[in-house]
């Protein structure tokens, strides 16, 4: 149960088994928990992202399906969301330490880096319902998977050529708003829009990866190295809202003005970084790059 949709195949049965598969490998994951509880929901929501992402490729024809179902997928990782974000927060000032300018700056990030790790420990022996709203997850994800056994489409060729290069010009017209606006607009919501465009992307290159095997690889490492790139971006922005939602999570003084300086720094070079791929990755007009994967799917699935 790849996450992939071969051309030689059925579009319905194909999108519901790779659907489906994602789903049971994050029932599996919350579940069994080969790395802890933590980690394995942080694993399960990007499982969940990737079913996220291939409804959306057929959105604008299963337009009531996919609305609910990312709904339905979106409010369980929200559940599980709360000690994975603080998680993240402790990787970042990580992140920013190993790119520290001086001493002084390298010591304060390690500070830093020790409360957000009290911080979330905190957070964790608080969050005393967890296993409970995992077993709610793992529920939630069995109804998904029931709820693929009423969605199917017109398998023909034509209209299901038509419906992913509908989809995928859909995506890319999102990208090109959103890279548009981060020349124009110095603010983390437009860059996170961007980062989610790249996802998406990225996981339709995985998913019709078949398609063109060496074009695709290509694109979709370049796609993942925006997604991780601009990741470090937003979670750079999670930090700075923090600190000012809860300024005692640090003393203040000459350590914030350290991790404050950092932050800023190393998040202008990392927006200078997306830029520069996010304008390689879309170079190429929506509606062109749409219409070559309609010829790909119609050729391939002969």
């Amino acid at each position: 149960m790849a996450y992939r949709i071969r051309p030689d195949r059925p579009f319905s049965g194909a999108l519901r088994k790779a659907a489906a598969g994602e789903l049971q490998r994050a029932i599996a994951l919350v579940t069994e928990q080969p790395e802890g509880l933590h980690e394995a929901i942080h694993q399960a929501r990007r499982k969940l992202k990737r079913v996220r992402a291939l409804y959306r490729l057929v959105a604008e024809d299963a337009r009531d399906f996919q609305k609910r179902e990312n709904a339905r997928l979106r409010d369980i990782a929200h559940t599980l969301s709360l000690v994975r974000d603080a998680t993240a927060l402790i990787e970042t000032a990580a992140y920013l330490e190993d790119h520290a300018l001086n001493t002084d700056e390298r010591e304060a990030l390690a500070h830093a880096r020790t409360a957000l790790t009290a911080r979330r420990d905190t957070m964790a022996a608080n969050e005393v319902d967890l296993p409970q709203k995992a077993e709610a997850a793992i529920a939630a994800c069995r109804d998904a998977i029931h709820a693929l056994d009423g969605l199917s489409f017109d398998d023909g060729r034509q209209a299901t050529a038509k419906r992913i290069a509908r989809g995928w010009r859909s995506n890319l017209f999102r990208a090109h708003e959103a890279l548009a606006a981060c020349h124009s607009v110095a603010h983390e919501e437009v860059f996170h829009e961007l980062r989610k465009c790249a996802q998406d992307y990225s996981m339709h290159l995985a998913l019709l990866r078949d398609l063109w095997p060496s074009a695709m690889a290509a694109k979709l490492a370049e796609a993942k190295a925006l997604v991780t790139v601009l990741g470090h971006e937003h979670d750079l922005a999670l930090l700075v809202a923090l600190l000012d939602r809860e300024p005692d999570v640090l003393n203040g003084g000459a350590e914030l003005a350290h991790l404050l300086g950092a932050v800023i720094r190393q998040q202008q070079a990392l927006r200078r970084e997306a830029l520069e791929i996010a304008e390689r990755l879309f170079a190429d007009p929506p509606k062109a790059e749409a219409r070559v994967i309609e010829i790909l799917w119609l050729e391939a699935s002969r």
